[in-house]
């Protein structure tokens, strides 16, 4: 069995039937059981104009989630920069971390988070995109540090309380871009296996290949995103899972839509070009039984030497997703925390 830390990605899905408010009220009833149950961190995803997803704002929500926890680690996974100011983000998040100290990840993606226009919509300009990224992060820090260079433009604002109050700061990525940053500053690296299980091994090697040591790491640490679904029989974990495939494929065709209940999908005629879009989707979901999300975990492990797994949990029904988390526990032998 695997003894390393595994971790919890929640985009707060909105199922047909539902609201965000209901979606949301979940989220922290989630973050609450994982915590028990013994996983190390929870985080949620920025993503814009989807009806089936009620986590835009990270940092309000890691608020609100952390005043229902006390322990587990919490953080955006990811915060996109670009559509926000430095400053603004590093005010944000300093204030988590002031509040909440020790315990908040600030995760950073360069990467929308949605359609084109909406990202217009977000930033209120055409110029600023995914190239500006690493100046966006070394401008970030310095509001952390306090060290924007005497000729930057910003140098004289002071980002209260960031100063003295900086999260733990990831990079995350999808590809070797912010593979070879993360691994050039010296910071951790989350890669998104979950929908770019084609670019894992690559990106990983970019990541280790560029790393240098610093004050925040010694050495390469690698966290991957996983998409898992357990449940008691290999045919109800298919079966629940085809939720996801239906809304991906919605979200892939320009539609993207609530959750749909699993009997919906089951009830789709795919055509051949739809199968093959969601085969490629899914080829690196671990869904099945608990022996079988076990066995699928242990050997991304091993292929990959991921230093923590961060699992990825999309189901209708909030108690398949409950039901989920905490057999996979059971299974990877978590040891439970006691209030």
């Amino acid at each position: 069995m695997i003894d390393l830390p595994l971790s919890v990605l929640d985009l707060a899905p909105v199922g047909s039937g539902s609201t965000p408010a209901k979606a949301l009220a979940e989220s922290l009833r989630l973050a609450q059981l994982t915590e028990r149950l013994g996983y190390h961190r929870f985080w949620v995803a920025e993503h814009h104009n989807m009806p089936g997803i009620a986590s835009s704002s990270p940092p309000v929500l890691i608020a609100h989630l952390a005043a229902g926890t006390s322990a587990i680690r919490l953080g955006s996974g990811g915060l996109m920069l670009p559509n926000h100011s430095s400053l603004a983000v590093a005010e944000q998040f300093g204030m988590l971390e002031a509040l909440h100290p020790g315990r908040i990840d600030l995760g950073l993606g360069r990467a929308p988070g949605t359609d084109g226009m909406t990202a217009v919509a977000l930033r209120r300009t055409r110029d600023i995109g995914g190239e500006d990224f690493p100046q966006q992060v070394v401008e970030l820090l310095g509001y952390f540090h306090g060290d924007l260079p005497p000729n930057h433009p910003f140098s004289k604002i002071h980002a209260v309380p960031a100063l003295g109050y900086q999260p733990a700061i990831w990079l995350l990525g999808s590809s070797d871009f912010s593979a070879v940053m993360a691994g050039q500053m010296g910071l951790p690296f989350s890669f998104a296996h979950h929908f770019a299980g084609g670019n894992t091994i690559p990106a990983l090697q970019a990541y280790r290949d560029h790393f240098h040591p610093s004050e925040a790491l010694e050495r390469p640490y690698v966290m991957l995103g996983v998409n898992v679904l357990c449940a008691p029989t290999e045919e109800e974990a298919d079966f629940l899972a085809g939720s996801g495939r239906l809304a991906i494929l919605r979200l892939r065709q320009g539609r993207p839509d609530v959750y749909p209940t699993p009997e919906e999908a089951a009830e789709m005629q795919y055509t051949p070009m739809e199968k093959e879009v969601l085969r490629g989707w899914t080829a690196n979901h671990i869904i099945g039984t608990p022996e079988m999300v076990r066995a699928g975990l242990e050997d991304l492990v091993a292929r990959t030497g991921a230093d923590e797994l961060m699992l990825t949990t999309m189901a209708h029904a909030p108690e398949a997703r409950r039901r989920s988390f905490e057999m996979v526990a059971d299974v990877m032998g978590l040891t439970p925390r006691h209030s």
